[in-house]
């Protein structure tokens, strides 16, 4: 294998709830189709497998490229812990709210795949849950201002919303919670949010809406947005159970196994281990699996100060250390001096802004990246330099 590091054309996905031009706007993008962007993948996922470019006439998949060299692009070490790439980049741009959901643990991932298997149920079925054997933990590094619930409030705080708000269908439960303030207490009142009957539901929702009409503060800001869009949605309550949070640009969060979250707008960097599974409760109009749901959630409670990630700083670089091997986060400062960058992994790097020129030790390759485009670098490659004034996120492992 002659290459070491290559341009990537990626996979650009239409999702409903994307924006026709954040995504555009923010890197110069064209969007001839006039379609809303709500991802762009960078990566081997099958779903969206990025091209690596060859020369001017030339292409190769990245599964493909790594299905002919795997030691030379992953390394030995990954290359027999995952076989390929064990993670998933993408620029994400909401517009509107993604579904409530979680992500099994690589355990309970295995299991429930196998189940299903075992079942018969259809990979690309709707009514299946578990798409592959992985887990799913996931970083988010807002670009802008990026809102998002996350995790479950303080078992007080989730009290006084409701108990200020009256909402007689729940009185029973809040009570039970306010005598026994306990995650598996906090459990059984979610059970009973989810199960609710279709009468009730539309009962409490009507009444909630009710009576935040004159509210201007969160959570009822929140619950008021998503309501155009999911107006009989049991979703509706969880701004009053999940804490919410505005990311600043160059803040990122990172989301583990079994955490409750919903993305609710704005742009940002997503990096994942390369699963597919998602577990859903609400905002969505695909399926929801009550139990699936519960069996894989934490009803631990966290503070709002305990969500985001703080970065190490080391020297051009911001690193956000996160507690697993799949995947690993920097965001990079270029200058015009040159920087040497050790390579002990497969790598992919996006320019973010700027111009920045990255080099092979032996100067034997060189391409340039302005903002938008991605490389993928092997690991063979064992080192390179980069120059120029701009910002690079790389994802490594």
């Amino acid at each position: 294998m002659s290459k070491t590091i290559w341009k990537l054309e990626n996979t650009f996905k239409n999702y409903d709830w994307g924006s026709v031009d954040n995504i555009p706007k923010l890197f110069g993008f064209q969007n001839p189709t006039g379609k809303p962007i709500a991802e762009i993948w960078m990566g081997s996922h099958p779903m969206g497998c990025s091209l690596a470019v060859i020369d001017n006439y030339h292409k190769i998949r990245v599964d493909e490229l790594i299905k002919n060299n795997p030691v030379d692009i992953l390394g030995e070490k990954t290359a027999s812990q995952f076989a390929s790439l064990p993670f998933l980049f993408k620029i994400l741009s909401a517009n509107k709210a993604l579904s409530i959901q979680v992500h099994p643990t690589k355990i309970n991932a295995e299991h429930g795949f196998e189940r299903e298997n075992q079942l018969g149920i259809a990979i690309n079925s709707p009514e299946r849950n578990y798409k592959d054997p992985n887990h799913k933990p996931e970083l988010i590094y807002a670009l802008t201002q990026f809102k998002a619930m996350r995790s479950f409030r303080p078992i007080d705080e989730i009290l006084s919303f409701f108990e200020n708000l009256a909402l007689p269908i729940f009185n029973l439960q809040i009570s039970l919670l306010r005598k026994n303030r306990t995650p598996n207490q906090l459990k059984k009142f979610i059970c009973f949010l989810l199960d609710i009957s279709q009468k009730d539901k539309e009962i409490a929702i009507k009444q909630l809406l009710t009576n935040i009409t004159a509210s201007e503060q969160e959570p009822f800001t929140t619950i008021k947005s998503l309501v155009n869009d999911y107006p009989n949605d049991i979703g509706l309550f969880m701004p009053l159970i999940l804490n919410i949070i505005e990311l600043q640009p160059g803040q990122a969060m990172f989301i583990e196994a079994e955490t409750p979250h919903a993305y609710l707008c704005g742009t940002g960097l997503e990096v994942m281990a390369n699963s597919d599974n998602v577990l859903r409760a609400g905002l969505t109009n695909k399926i929801i699996n009550i139990q699936e749901f519960v069996q894989n959630t934490n009803f631990e409670s966290l503070e709002l100060d305990q969500l985001l990630i703080k970065p190490v700083k080391r020297q051009n670089k911001n690193v956000f250390l996160v507690p697993i091997i799949d995947f690993q986060f920097e965001v990079i400062q270029s200058d015009n001096q040159s920087h040497e960058e050790q390579v002990n992994s497969p790598q992919i790097v996006l320019c973010i802004t700027g111009k920045i020129i990255i080099t092979t030790k032996s100067e034997s390759e060189s391409l340039t990246l302005t903002k938008g485009e991605s490389a993928l670098i092997a690991y063979k490659t064992k080192n390179y330099q980069y120059k120029g004034h701009g910002v690079l996120a790389k994802v490594f492992n």
